[in-house]
């Protein structure tokens, strides 16, 4: 689990609507990509599915005042999510500080 300063404070909603926006212009310029994400939101909790790559979630978001904890979710098909995961952060310090 990595954990984030959310130094502006982003609340959830907003978190939501920036990645739903932003987020995957960014991390497909990244990886030179055409990646669909999907989104789902609930209260603090945001879920992050990379439906092309893999079934199910991917990353996990809680977002309080104080942090962005961002938690890889264990897939069963070999994937290498780590690199999905680094543009993930960068694109929430970007955001949240």
């Amino acid at each position: 689990m990595n954990t984030i300063k959310n130094v502006k404070p982003l609340s959830a909603e907003k978190l939501f609507d920036l990645l739903k926006t932003e987020f995957t212009d960014y991390i497909n310029d990244k990886l030179g990509s055409n990646l669909s994400i999907d989104y789902a939101h609930v209260a603090d909790i945001i879920n992050i599915l990379f439906p092309e790559v893999t079934e199910g979630m991917v990353f996990t978001l809680t977002v309080s005042d104080e942090a962005i904890e961002v938690e890889r979710v264990e897939i069963t098909e070999d994937y290498n999510t780590e690199l999905l995961e680094q543009h993930l952060i960068a694109f929430l310090t970007l955001q949240a500080e």
